[in-house]
């Protein structure tokens, strides 16, 4: 194993495995009865506010997003040089995945001028969210560890972009925005006229706009539950593999030892694909997705 991989598998082994173990090692004691694995993307108030402004774990998570969203932009914006270091050139190839692939090749180039930020935006933020969402951070509240008297909370991943709230509160900016440049570009009629595909004459003009429109409303859910159900499903496969399988079955030391020997592997082989695949493909599909629907809404024939 290499020292990278060592690295990135250590805080798995600690956070997944260890736990697990330790619970199994009480042959009898029932504890495979009360591990609830739902319970690890259950949302408790951290402090409660007036109405529905608690801060929990996944406002946490999406404070420290936000910050490293900003953060990258301001970095960049501050260390241009004419001849650029490593930062640098994997910021402009990423400024020219966004810019030029994602935004420029869904869109013409007034739009892609003007919602250009927002999608960069919108791809960061959503990248910083499910990235983080790998890292292990002791916000585990609802398994302690008694350290000199003080009750700290385990360590544990979680990703904001695991909650359906999330996801979909992006989906709504992104489905009222395009609705209000179609809007803007063609008035209302012109819009929803614009659902029926150039060449649908007659009769079947009814039915093609009702699909059309179904599909427009669909897109809500397609967009959200896309980006929630991908992150949602790594999460799981790494919180059973990973340790949830051997509490379950309550095998007791011997039998969680043997168990977690052949699970941890596949626990850290999903681990790896996620923080390497498909945290970055699934912001790039949610915002080239987004590219396409804003050019769509302005296009001629849409």
């Amino acid at each position: 194993m290499t020292r990278r991989l060592a690295v990135l598998a250590t805080p798995l082994l600690l956070t997944l495995l260890t736990p697990a173990l330790a619970l199994g090692a009480e042959e009898g004691s029932g504890a495979g009865d009360a591990f609830k694995p739902q319970n690890e993307f259950k949302l408790e108030p951290w402090v409660n506010l007036p109405g529905p402004f608690d801060i929990n774990r996944a406002v946490f998570y999406l404070f420290i997003a936000t910050v490293l969203t900003i953060g990258a932009f301001m970095y960049v914006a501050k260390r241009m040089q004419a001849r650029p270091n490593r930062v640098q050139t994997v910021v402009e190839l990423a400024y020219t995945l966004m810019r030029d692939n994602i935004a420029g090749g869904n869109m013409d180039r007034r739009m892609a001028a003007k919602w250009f930020p927002f999608i960069a935006a919108l791809f960061l933020f959503i990248w910083f969210s499910n990235m983080i969402g790998y890292i292990p951070l002791p916000t585990n509240t609802e398994h302690k560890v008694d350290i000199a008297g003080l009750e700290i909370p385990s360590f544990a991943i979680y990703a904001a972009t695991a909650n359906l709230s999330v996801p979909l509160v992006l989906t709504l900016m992104v489905w009222i925005a395009y609705h209000v440049e179609g809007f803007r570009a063609k008035g209302v009629v012109g819009f929803y006229k614009g659902l029926v595909p150039a060449g649908v004459e007659g009769p079947a003009k009814g039915p093609i706009f009702l699909i059309e429109l179904i599909s427009d409303f669909v897109r809500i859910v397609s967009l959200s539950v896309r980006l929630f159900a991908n992150i949602l499903a790594g999460h799981l496969l790494i919180l059973f593999m990973g340790g949830g399988l051997v509490v379950l079955l309550n095998l007791g030391f011997a039998g969680s030892l043997v168990l977690g020997l052949v699970t941890f592997p596949i626990a850290a082989g999903f681990f790896l694909f996620e923080i390497g695949l498909v945290a970055t493909l699934q912001a790039f599909i949610f915002s080239t997705l987004t590219a396409i629907y804003l050019g769509g809404a302005v296009a001629e024939d849409h």
